[in-house]
């Protein structure tokens, strides 16, 4: 049998696959379909510090290959989440990442300190620095190594490990995610949605209310694959999550392979609330197979 439990950064989990920022609300929603427990974390959606409106209707529409969404990180902020919603998921025996996101550095700042109170089971705090669907998307922290060490430095006072979710759009993204990672963030998540549209024909108007949103599932999995490998070629101490179009036990050992530590399934939740639950079972299937001993082993395989 296959040991499953990985490490990323000083972070021990018992399972290689969570949950995706955004797609399981704020966790203990999926008790009915699973435990959640069985999963190395459940990341949260990503939340302000304060309540957040989000985006105009309509927010998602289906692609191709996956899915666009411009929700716009509605949430009733932190302290609403820590008082109301953690306690649900806790009593559920998971594992938590919190995720949390910000207009201005004030912002990230706020969001940190007020999960400084947070129960232990809060291992790790997710700091979204890199999504698509806010109002200026040029000002996005993940687009620039100072904005991105600016993003993290702020957030210390959480007092748990962070880990910078950063973008696909970002050109120079190796470099991104080394500044990240000496701003103070043991990890990073590679990597949120890509900018994209979608346009009625009929209406010939956008089908989002926002107009672009973030584009996620299968399809971009080969880009959020491209995306580890690159990092840890240029860093392979650094620890990375990787996340995009994650719909096998396959897919995770491709991110694994690719220098991922963990990976996370997010999209595919909209089709089946269970698949986190199959993807992990597909995986451990995999490795009895093919005499994967510890899923160490497979981490950064590819690279030769």
């Amino acid at each position: 049998m296959t040991d499953l439990s990985t490490s990323v950064g000083s972070v021990r989990l018992r399972a290689p696959v969570l949950t995706a920022s955004g797609t399981a609300g704020y966790g203990s929603e999926f008790a009915r379909y699973m435990k959640p427990a069985e999963l190395g974390a459940v990341v949260t959606k990503s939340m302000k510090a304060g309540e957040w409106a989000g985006n105009p209707a309509p927010r998602v529409h289906p692609t191709t290959a996956g899915m666009i969404n411009s929700v716009g990180l509605q949430g009733k902020g932190v302290p609403h989440w820590l008082e109301h919603e953690l306690p649900g998921l806790v009593a559920t025996g998971a594992t938590v990442v919190a995720s949390i996101w910000g207009n201005s550095i004030a912002d990230y700042e706020a969001a940190a300190d007020a999960l400084a109170a947070a129960p232990p089971e809060v291992v790790a705090v997710e700091v979204n620095i890199s999504c698509p669907n806010v109002e200026d998307r040029n000002s996005m922290f993940a687009h620039a190594t100072a904005s991105t060490r600016a993003a993290i430095e702020a957030t210390a006072g959480c007092g748990r490990p962070r880990w910078a979710k950063l973008s696909p759009n970002a050109a120079d993204l190796p470099e991104i995610a080394v500044a990240a990672h000496e701003a103070g963030a043991e990890a990073v998540v590679l990597t949120n949605t890509l900018l994209g549209m979608v346009i009625d024909t009929d209406t010939r108007r956008p089908v989002l209310g926002a107009k672009k949103g973030g584009l996620s599932g299968a399809a971009m999995h080969p880009v959020a694959v491209r995306a580890v490998y690159d990092v840890h070629e240029v860093a392979p101490d650094l620890p990375i999550v990787g996340v995009g179009g994650t719909t096998s036990g396959t897919d995770v050992v491709e991110f694994l392979l690719a220098g991922a530590s963990a990976v996370e399934v997010g999209t595919a939740t909209f089709a089946d609330p269970r698949a986190p639950r199959r993807i992990l079972r597909q995986f451990a299937k995999w490795c009895d197979r093919h005499g994967v001993a510890d899923v160490a082993e497979l981490i950064g395989a590819a690279h030769g």
